[in-house]
């Protein structure tokens, strides 16, 4: 089969692979794959080692007439069998581009929100006619575009973006340079904070950990030195013990030598990268219940599912485990767990060949 993967790769190593790693175990099962992405990207020269056509694309646009004639000629060019486009641009772009061709067209959504009849930006995505089939990153998410898409007969199916072990750097990291040390209880937090990540309610949280002197925050990710959140920190009662990293590279390291992870978000998530990569680190989680979180985090087993913007549950999670060793102890163990069955990458390999080979 000839596949042609529209994407971008120039996000950092670790963040790019789960996605990555897909297209270059696809060559197993025969598979002759061109990929339009940035040609001087992370992932690139692995690409590239491994036999895959890069052609260079960069998606800056929602309708570039270049973009569009460059797909269509690696289209004719090498006889593709499959499009598959998986950012919001790449995807309007390949639907013009597909137009009176022999060519399947699919697309992915890693998002539960955005996606709207009424809204006609969404007939430029996965709404399009000409879409064939979209495959989604978690349940939750297929729910939402099934309920969306006029064409019942239009192939919409949930894949894990796989995750293996091996992947990951989670050996613990010395604390120290941000305030703490590893003895201590330290939650972590990681974003690029938007309103929907659920900040706020870990800070209001923080009111009720204060009296506890080994807990520490430490919160990993760009426009957190900002309002509301400076003053969140400043009454949370523990400002000394709130620390902040900016952006990391070494994130999944500094989690995994964190007690616990909380995740808040209060909506919009399909499924979470950084509660994969704290599960891949042993370290279990404290999740809001939004959909795809509830995917992943089995209450008690791996972590703790909460109410959706509730701090006092938030806090009563962080004192139990803080209280329970032995109980944090259990949950890290089970961590593996769940990227070792259905989250891992050999399963996700899997279900792409089948569903790209039914489609077509």
């Amino acid at each position: 089969m000839n596949l042609l993967v529209l994407t971008a790769t120039d996000g950092s190593y670790n963040s790019v692979r789960p996605e990555a790693e897909i297209y270059i175990s696809l060559l197993k099962f025969g598979y002759n794959i061109t990929i339009m992405t940035e040609e001087a990207s992370a992932y690139a020269t692995r690409f590239r080692e491994n036999g895959i056509r890069i052609i260079d694309a960069h998606y800056k646009k929602k309708i570039s007439p270049k973009t569009i004639k460059n797909i269509r000629e690696a289209i004719r060019e090498h006889s593709i069998d499959v499009v598959f486009a998986t950012n919001s641009k790449a995807i309007s772009n390949a639907n013009i581009a597909c137009l009176g061709m022999d060519v399947k067209l699919v697309t992915y959504r890693g998002t539960t929100g955005g996606l709207y009849r009424h809204d006609p930006s969404a007939y430029l995505n996965a709404l399009n006619p000409r879409v064939d089939g979209v495959i989604c990153v978690s349940e939750a998410v297929t729910k939402r575009v099934k309920k969306q898409i006029f064409d019942k007969s239009k192939k919409v199916e949930t894949i894990y973006k796989g995750h293996e072990l091996s992947w990951y750097n989670t050996q613990s990291m010395n604390l120290e340079e941000f305030g703490t040390k590893n003895s201590n209880f330290n939650v972590a937090f990681v974003a690029n904070v938007r309103p929907h990540k659920g900040l706020s309610y870990l800070l209001q949280a923080a009111k009720k950990l204060a009296r506890y002197e080994d807990i520490h925050i430490i919160l990993i990710g760009q426009n957190i030195s900002q309002e509301p959140y400076v003053s969140e920190i400043k009454n949370s009662g523990m400002q000394e013990r709130i620390h902040l990293t900016g952006y990391r590279n070494d994130a999944p390291q500094i989690i995994a030598s964190c007690s616990v992870l909380v995740q808040a978000s209060t909506r919009k998530e399909g499924l979470s990268r950084v509660i994969l990569e704290a599960l891949a680190a042993k370290t279990p989680v404290i999740a809001s219940a939004i959909e795809g979180n509830a995917e992943i985090i089995e209450d008690g087993f791996n972590g703790f599912i909460v109410p959706i913007k509730d701090a006092d549950a938030i806090a009563q999670k962080i004192i139990e485990l803080h209280d329970a060793p032995q109980k944090l102890a259990e949950l890290s163990q089970n961590c593996a767990y769940t990227l070792e069955t259905k989250m891992a990458h050999k399963t996700t390999v899997e279900k792409f060949d089948k569903f790209f080979r039914e489609i077509i």
